[in-house]
């Protein structure tokens, strides 16, 4: 039996109506904060990854699916392309190749599949899902100042407590500008050295090739060495420390609740200034549900002509419908009412009536004059159906049909015309 690649899952009702819920209410709220919806191919130049995430990330070192385009004639060389391993960065390349600026689109929007080859465990898929957005353009849009972050972090706060999300904590850092990442990566270089040889080999290659990806560690034994290296906050440069203090106050001003984690660092070399992470205790060890943070050279370093500075972050909605598993059933896709022909003929007659209840909105499963009544009840009770509907000759010479509420027993005929709202009212 060919089963599905390991890393890989089938999501499969009842569960897909949790996603269906978490992604309504991420277009409802999304939408109320003037976010549109962006959506870019599954596979990119392997170039653009290399480039704009970072060649010394582990996400380009070691876990991206890769792979040479051979549909180019053979005398050329073919390019090498690759499995989006996230968003970001084919967001800002679609910003600058449709000159998005021009048009007036700033805050961008995605829902969809990104695929990493690592370790499959709880939560963490090589397939796996991700929301994210983007506020991305030129100064004059604003898209550079504090307001921005306090906004999408105000955004991502509301949307958490529309799911249900409550107990979540919001942590946040400053990484500094370019020339405070080079004063502290000296810095960190300098710690490193007379401890580096305690630490896995992963962070040992980190410290000479990129020292800041050592935070990324997650090996147990390295946190002791790691709690004593120096912290970003005091290479901070007086631009990033004011645009830090203005975020912290705007967020204070919003009443969105907050936590300084001078520790925190993103994944990729694209981050400036602003960093945060939510996590949420019902994940375990592995807590954090969404991360993000400012990226303003970004766009330059992919070929923008002009400056383009970003926020955005990624949500991991494997992760996040995992956080709302107590909710399942409660937002399960039910059955209205099921429709139960009974006798010779009365396929037809269920087939129109369960048709008009369809286009009243109602979800309907139709039944068979071919199966026993019995059969039936026991069809709609597996189904989940609130009602079923006995569609018989007696029913339909009166145009009134017997309408029995399976959860309370209670059978009551109702005329055709009254039918829909009479279901709907539960």
């Amino acid at each position: 039996m060919i089963k599905a690649v390991r890393g890989t899952r089938d999501l499969l009702p009842p569960e897909t109506a949790l996603w269906n819920f978490v992604e309504a209410a991420v277009r409802e709220v999304f939408r109320a904060y003037n976010f549109q919806e962006i959506r870019t191919p599954v596979f990119e130049a392997t170039e653009l990854f290399a480039r704009g995430v970072g060649e010394e990330t582990d996400i380009v070192a070691k876990e991206m699916y890769t792979w040479e385009d051979r549909s180019r004639a053979a005398s050329e060389k073919g390019q090498s392309l690759t499995l989006r391993p996230e968003n970001t960065a084919g967001v800002v390349r679609a910003y600058i190749e449709h000159k998005l600026w021009d048009r007036g689109l700033n805050k961008l929007y995605y829902i969809g599949p990104q695929f990493r080859r690592e370790r499959p465990q709880k939560g963490r898929y090589r397939q796996f899902y991700q929301i994210g957005a983007e506020v991305i353009g030129p100064a004059s849009a604003g898209s550079e100042r504090p307001i921005r972050d306090a906004e999408v972090l105000e955004m991502l706060d509301t949307l958490l407590r529309r799911l249900g999300i409550t107990d979540f904590t919001l942590y946040i850092n400053s990484v500094g500008d370019a020339k405070d990442r080079a004063a502290y990566n000296d810095a960190l270089r300098m710690a490193l050295q007379p401890v580096v040889g305690q630490m896995c080999a992963d962070c040992q290659r980190r410290a000479v090739t990129n020292p800041l990806r050592v935070f990324d560690c997650k090996v147990p034994e390295d946190q002791p060495v790691i709690a004593t290296l120096p912290v970003i906050s005091d290479y901070l440069g007086e631009e990033s420390r004011e645009h830090f203090q203005n975020v912290q106050a705007l967020l204070k001003e919003a009443g969105v609740a907050f936590k300084v984690n001078p520790r925190l660092v993103r994944g990729l070399d694209y981050y400036t200034r602003t960093a945060f992470e939510f996590t949420h205790g019902a994940l375990g060890a592995q807590n954090a549900i969404l991360g993000g943070g400012r990226y303003d050279g970004l766009a330059e370093l992919l070929g923008s002509p002009q400056p383009a500075p970003g926020i955005g972050f990624a949500i991991g909605e494997d992760r996040l419908v995992m956080a709302l598993q107590a909710r399942a059933t409660e937002v399960a896709a039910g059955v209205d009412v099921y429709v139960a022909p009974v006798g010779e003929g009365m396929n037809r007659k269920g087939l129109r009536l369960a048709g008009d209840l369809r286009r009243e909105g109602l979800a309907v499963e139709l039944g068979d004059e071919g199966f026993r009544l019995k059969k039936m009840f026991e069809a709609a009770t597996k189904a989940g159906a609130k009602y079923i509907l006995i569609v018989g000759e007696n029913e339909v010479k009166a145009d009134a049909f017997s309408l029995k509420n399976l959860a309370t027993g209670e059978q009551v005929s109702v005329p055709r015309a009254e039918l829909a709202g009479r279901i709907r009212q539960g």
